[in-house]
């Protein structure tokens, strides 16, 4: 097996996070896995750094003396809002030699300054999606997934969901049960999708500033099984239809439809993961009613069936 270079690039004002979550995962695959990864840093010009947090990263060596990595990972953080012109031609000329392109967080923005997002589907932290895209209209910015897989270039979105994409490349490399054990070992998920939503339903809508419609939000996420048309909620709202909809998408962001369908999916989700209720059950408890019903809505969603999804998501006991 051939191992594979690892390049973390640091500058000032990185996000301490978005380079320990990933080398930890990538330091677990060697430890599990020996000769799997060579891990190194590097600076522009081997001086240590300072992270937004305070933390000072010595790096290994300087920019200028790395070979080609197989996967070149580049953080974010609040320097990647400071253009640096260096380390923007240092990536546009040594990025198209590394196998693998990654970005966490705003970590993308560097990538796009470089030109190496050019045509790619992409995404960054959630707060600085409309930018990357408002700067750079030759990329397709998706702001919901938690990361993006375009040929060889990776992105992901803020900070933890480094280590989900992390884990996501050590299993295209190294075979799930590696990921697994890593997964397990930093106690976080195996894996999420990347076309997980950035938040949950209840942190994606805004909460209404009405109590009649913030009680409705209570309802829907306590009683996903319940009656959730339009009708109902209206009712317990004490508004006409017509005016709890348009009430609801006003002061929350989303109509209240894809609303009841994000908490339900997420009610469902909990469940697989977190219990041995049978799909059935399970379906009928969050709202869909039929298995084939939650099927669809897992797939559309999230790109595997309820099955496949426990299979991944649901820890199997270890004796």
């Amino acid at each position: 097996m051939a191992q594979r270079t690892l390049l973390v690039v640091l500058f000032d004002g990185v996000q301490s996070l978005d380079i320990t979550g990933p080398v930890e995962v990538f330091a677990g695959a060697e430890t599990h896995t020996p000769g799997s990864y060579r891990i190194r840093t590097a600076s522009l010009d081997g001086a240590p750094v300072r992270s937004s947090s305070g933390l000072t990263f010595v790096p290994d060596e300087s920019l200028g003396d790395v070979p080609a990595p197989h996967t070149l990972l580049v953080p974010g953080g609040q320097g990647t809002r400071v253009p640096d012109a260096r380390l923007t031609d240092w990536l546009r000329e040594h990025g198209p030699r590394a196998e693998r392109l990654v970005s966490v967080c705003t970590g993308a923005i560097r990538l796009a300054q470089a030109g190496l997002l050019d045509g790619r589907r992409v995404t960054t932290h959630w707060a600085y999606c409309e930018k990357l895209a408002r700067d750079h209209p030759e990329i397709r910015v998706e702001p919901d997934p938690i990361y993006i897989r375009d040929g060889q270039v990776s992105t992901s979105a803020g900070v933890t969901s480094g280590i989900d994409l992390a884990l996501a490349l050590v299993e295209e490399d190294l075979g799930r049960d590696v990921a697994l054990a890593i997964a397990r070992h930093l106690v976080v998920f195996l894996r999420r999708p990347g076309n997980q939503a950035q938040f949950s339903a209840q942190l994606a809508a805004q909460t209404a500033q009405r109590e009649p419609l913030r009680e409705v939000q209570r309802w829907i996420t306590e009683h996903p099984g319940a009656d959730l048309t339009v009708d109902a909620l209206a009712e317990r709202a004490r508004l006409s239809p017509r005016h709890f909809a348009r009430a609801f998408h006003a002061e929350t962001g989303m109509p209240p439809g894809r609303y009841v369908d994000r908490v339900r999916l997420e009610h469902a989700r909990r469940l697989l993961e977190d219990t041995t209720h049978g799909i059935e059950e399970i379906s009928r408890t969050s709202g869909y009613g039929t298995p084939e019903a939650m099927r669809r809505a897992f797939i559309k969603t999230l790109g595997s069936a309820p099955t496949e999804y426990r299979r991944r998501f649901h820890p199997t006991p270890t004796h």
